[in-house]
């Protein structure tokens, strides 16, 4: 009898810790880059334009400081931007927590959109000297601005892109790969991954006593078996961001246009590719599923169509490159969400031909892959665009997910690519609602 007592109560023990854990909050990671603040026009955006989006928030990214080559040291990358001596943002953006007190204030370090040379993060991890020096320079940016906590983005080398074959394509590129090789993109990555740990490891010592947050962020492209020891690190940090987007872009395979931010695997697609896969990685690595936050794009990569991208719009498909910039993000192949909504059929645009012609829509019922927008080029063979985006739906889809698997929460990238005026549907930030409202 009592051994059945103690097995029964054990077994309500395990289902209670289960459940406890299984109603931790998700955290809600949203992702400032203050430097579209720098932008001329439409795609300018302040620190007043995202108050609207911090209800929703558990955690504010500020980014992104970098690394100075020379004295290996954080600093910002606008210093008349962030520092006392110019506008003051990082006290502006900490100050926050006086308006909202439950929101956490990263300080987003390193980032994606910058391309710098990974080398300099590569070298700063060999020398323990140079990692000291690295680390004191965070910790003193935390405490003098009052920031929570820092949310690294390390520029590891990205793997190089990778074409989309048919069996029998992939069985001839793996036979060419024994004679040719690939490239490798780091000699010494056993060594960065070793010393990555230990700068993860230094970082949370020194964060200790003042319970400074650390997470960090898995880049696009960025082979986390590679250049992490997931079993090793996952102990040091708060949470793991997950940027499984990006995975086609026009920059990285201008003649191929294919979904950029797909939920689970295609076929015939580069296996891994896809947030599903991404998280299955630090999964079956023993990281903690309340750890992993899966990171939402707003923002859509755009290809040009041409004669021989056929008709049915349906991807992957041959493409010309980045297609033409829009008036807000002023990038070529890379559009806001409310950039890509004045492009889909509206009423303002069903007339509208050439340039201005609406996009024809094709949503994702199955809510595996993210939805997708084209028009044909014209008899002269212009005009023809196609764009893999993320909206409020397939944002949901994705939040959705996270709520299934028992993640940790998701990470909104960029609110600035949100509809943060409301242009699209009246309704501010709607892309970041509707995933929050999923969790």
């Amino acid at each position: 009898m009592w051994c059945k007592q103690f097995a029964g109560a054990l077994l309500l023990l395990v289902a209670t810790s289960q459940y406890v854990q299984s109603q931790q909050p998700s955290k809600v990671l949203c992702y400032y880059d203050a430097a579209n603040f720098l932008i001329e026009g439409l795609g300018k955006v302040s620190l007043a334009d995202i108050d609207a989006a911090l209800p929703f928030c558990t955690h504010l990214v500020y980014g992104y400081a970098g690394i100075d080559v020379e004295t290996n040291k954080a600093v910002s990358r606008q210093p008349n931007l962030d520092l006392d001596t110019g506008k003051g943002n990082y006290r502006t953006v900490t100050q926050l927590k006086s308006k909202y007190p439950s929101l956490k204030v990263l300080l987003g370090l390193g980032g994606y959109k910058f391309s710098e040379p990974s080398i300099k993060y590569l070298t700063l991890l060999e020398s323990g000297a140079a990692r000291i020096t690295f680390i004191n320079s965070v910790y003193s940016l935390l405490k003098t601005y009052g920031f929570d906590g820092v949310d690294l983005e390390w520029q590891f080398p990205m793997n190089k892109p990778k074409k989309v074959r048919s069996t029998l394509g992939g069985v001839w590129h793996g036979f060419k790969k024994v004679f040719s090789g690939d490239s490798v993109l780091d000699e010494k990555a056993e060594e960065h991954r070793e010393e990555f740990t230990a700068l993860l490891r230094e970082l949370k010592n020194a964060f200790r006593s003042d319970g400074y947050q650390l997470g960090i962020t898995v880049l696009p492209h960025v082979n986390s078996s590679v250049f992490m020891d997931i079993p090793a690190i996952i102990n040091y940090l708060d949470f793991v961001n997950i940027a499984a987007y990006d995975q086609q872009t026009p920059t990285r395979n201008k003649k191929e246009a294919d979904h950029a931010a797909p939920l689970y695997e295609l076929s015939d697609r580069v296996p891994g590719n896809n947030v599903d896969g991404q998280v299955r990685l630090w999964l079956t690595n023993n990281a903690p599923a309340s750890k992993l936050i899966v990171s939402i794009p707003t923002f859509g990569r755009g290809w040009k169509m041409n004669g021989d991208s056929g008709i049915t719009g349906v991807p992957p498909l041959p493409a010309d490159g980045p297609s033409n910039p829009g008036p807000q993000t002023q990038t070529e192949g890379f559009y806001s969400w409310a950039e890509v909504c004045a492009m889909l059929p509206n009423p303002s645009n069903t007339a509208l031909k050439g340039a201005d012609a609406p996009l024809r829509k094709v949503g994702d019922p199955t809510k595996r892959f993210g939805s997708y927008a084209f028009r044909l080029p014209d008899s002269s063979g212009e005009h023809g665009v196609w764009v893999s985006y993320e909206d409020p739906d397939t944002a949901g889809n994705k939040a959705g997910y996270v709520k299934a698997k028992n993640l940790g929460g998701i990470a909104i990238n960029d609110l600035s690519y949100d509809d943060f005026r409301g242009s699209c549907a009246g309704e501010k930030f709607p892309i970041l609602r509707a995933a929050k409202y999923r969790l």
